[in-house]
């Protein structure tokens, strides 16, 4: 088959390409570093012509384009499957919502519960083969634009080239449209900032537990990423590799010679991830890297897949915890901050992995809006907070006060357990709304 000679025949301007876009479409944006430049410009374009136009996206790194005018709610609504600050922007608008799921379900959910009638998104250029790979996102791309009426893919050159099984890929055959954008550099996702003292003293509790020849998975934020500096500073070896999101720390271990994946039971020798996103360094050592995979996130967060990988290490942060061991990772109260993401899945399947440990660390205050410290650890998760991993899937809880193991505990234990990691100047009144609540044993005094 002449591949060129299709890509030239389906080849058009983004203008042209969004005015298949009517009234009353759901269109997707595809997942992160993969929304749109160009397209969402020439659709941003045509607000004044549409109304009740529904655009799902995720882990948005840029505000779109559609989403800027002052009238923008008029003519588009925003649906975001994992919120970042930009989507929370979208939202007070009053103009974007979160779309719930465990992200592991997403490419099921396109299989069988949405819609989608024109699907456009960024991708690499075009190879010898026809096929147009989704560089650090393959997630659940695959399934939307098998889904998608219409299909639009939009040229960059800045993109890496992800080497991956399945589901990373798109060829010319199955695009509606091509466009061709202007190259701009792939979005930047720093690791944020230097470490604290805190994120310090909760790494110093965690790098300990973990083995010559685990298998890693890493949340994004300070914590986890100081984790990943120490354990690139540390003598453990032949780290395997098996996460949502890959971030730098990943590149700064494995170019610290730490990950060889020798020991997987799965992908032996591949770092394998549904999603990427970080500094240069990241995208320049995943392009065309035979020792990264990305993968479809139902394979990736799959609870049965992890656990097949023993010694699996899952460290993520939390928003605050209550006494019951009940974790909130992705809202203030009413305020939604983020989203489920995989953290359910990677604490059930480590626990699940021989020899495998979750670790839920946060710091244990925070300094309010009124310039008061608070303690993260509550007595109860306050109304409206979503639970994001129910009491009985917690494994480890780290502050910098310590680390707990909530396996097996009663309510009472737990209780202890987790005042013990409190802040000194709560635990006092923890003790006491503890006792309100019916689970502290005047014994433990």
């Amino acid at each position: 088959m002449d591949y060129q000679k299709l890509y030239q025949e389906k080849l058009t301007t983004a203008e042209n390409a969004v005015k298949v876009i009517k009234s009353g479409d759901w269109v997707d944006y595809g997942w992160c570093t993969n929304h749109p430049v160009a397209l969402d410009k020439a659709l941003a374009a045509r607000k004044d012509e549409l109304t009740d136009v529904k655009v799902r996206g995720g882990v948005t790194m840029w505000m779109p384009e559609i989403c800027k005018a002052e009238d923008a709610g008029d003519h588009f609504t925003w649906h975001a499957w994992h919120m970042t600050g930009v989507d929370r922007k979208i939202a007070a608008k009053g103009m974007g919502y979160f779309i719930p799921l465990r992200y592991s379900e997403l490419p099921r959910l396109y299989r069988e519960n949405v819609s989608v009638d024109v699907a456009m998104l960024q991708v690499t250029p075009m190879d010898q083969y026809g096929n147009f790979n989704f560089s650090v996102a393959a997630s659940h791309l695959a399934d939307m634009l098998e889904k998608a009426k219409v299909v639009i893919v939009e040229v960059n050159a800045s993109l890496p080239w992800v080497n991956g099984l399945t589901g990373s890929e798109i060829n010319i055959r199955d695009v509606d449209f091509v466009v061709e954008g202007d190259n701009p550099p792939m979005a930047q996702l720093g690791g944020g900032g230097e470490p604290t003292e805190v994120d310090q003293a909760v790494a110093n509790l965690i790098v300990p537990e973990i083995p010559n020849g685990a298998c890693l998975q890493l949340g994004i934020g300070g914590m986890p990423n100081t984790i990943g500096a120490m354990i690139a500073q540390s003598d453990l070896k032949d780290l395997g590799v098996h996460t949502e999101m890959y971030v730098d720390a990943f590149v700064d271990i494995a170019n610290a010679g730490k990950i060889t994946g020798k020991h997987k039971s799965l992908d032996k020798g591949r770092q394998v991830f549904a999603f990427g996103a970080g500094t240069q360094k990241l995208y320049d050592y995943v392009n065309r890297n035979p020792e990264v995979m990305s993968a479809p996130v139902d394979y990736t967060n799959d609870v049965h897949v992890i656990s097949q990988l023993d010694n699996f290490i899952s460290i993520n942060n939390a928003v605050d915890v209550d006494l019951f061991g009940q974790v909130n990772a992705e809202s203030a109260g009413l305020k939604h901050i983020s989203g489920t993401g995989g953290q359910l899945d990677f604490v059930m399947g480590a626990y699940l992995s021989k020899g495998g440990k979750s670790f839920i660390c946060l710091s244990s205050t925070m300094t309010g809006k009124d310039g008061q410290l608070k303690s993260r650890i509550v007595p109860t998760l306050t109304q409206g907070t979503i639970v994001t991993d129910p009491r009985s899937a917690a494994h480890y809880l780290v502050t910098e006060h310590g680390m707990v193991n909530l396996k097996g505990a009663s309510t009472w234990e737990r209780a202890e357990k987790i005042i013990s990691i409190a802040h000194p100047d709560f635990r006092e009144e923890l003790i006491a709304q503890a006792e309100k609540i019916g689970i502290w044993r005047r014994s433990n005094r």
